[in-house]
């Protein structure tokens, strides 16, 4: 599985959230729960993707670009969404 994403955005991910896109490997590599996000017409199909980096919940929003996932966004789970999704990973 190959990750990729725009060079701006990962700039920026690392200002805000303090994580590198190009760990979201490691996350897929691990064990996941994937729900395609529907809530808006977002002109693509895109999904989040709920999974651990170094123990940490990490929350993936990707689209898929042929062979490729391309990285939205990466972040920690916020307090409601370990507690949610913690018990199925």
């Amino acid at each position: 599985m190959q990750i990729e994403f725009d060079p701006i955005k990962r700039a920026t991910n690392l200002t805000k959230h303090h994580i590198d896109l190009t760990e979201a490997e490691q996350v897929f590599e691990g064990d996941t729960l994937t729900i395609e996000d529907d809530r808006f017409n977002y002109g693509e199909q895109r999904f989040i993707t709920i999974g651990r980096l170094a123990g940490r919940m990490m929350v993936i929003v990707w689209t898929p670009r042929g062979a490729a996932r391309r990285i939205i966004s990466m972040r920690k789970a916020n307090d409601r969404e370990q507690a949610a999704y913690s018990p199925r990973l």
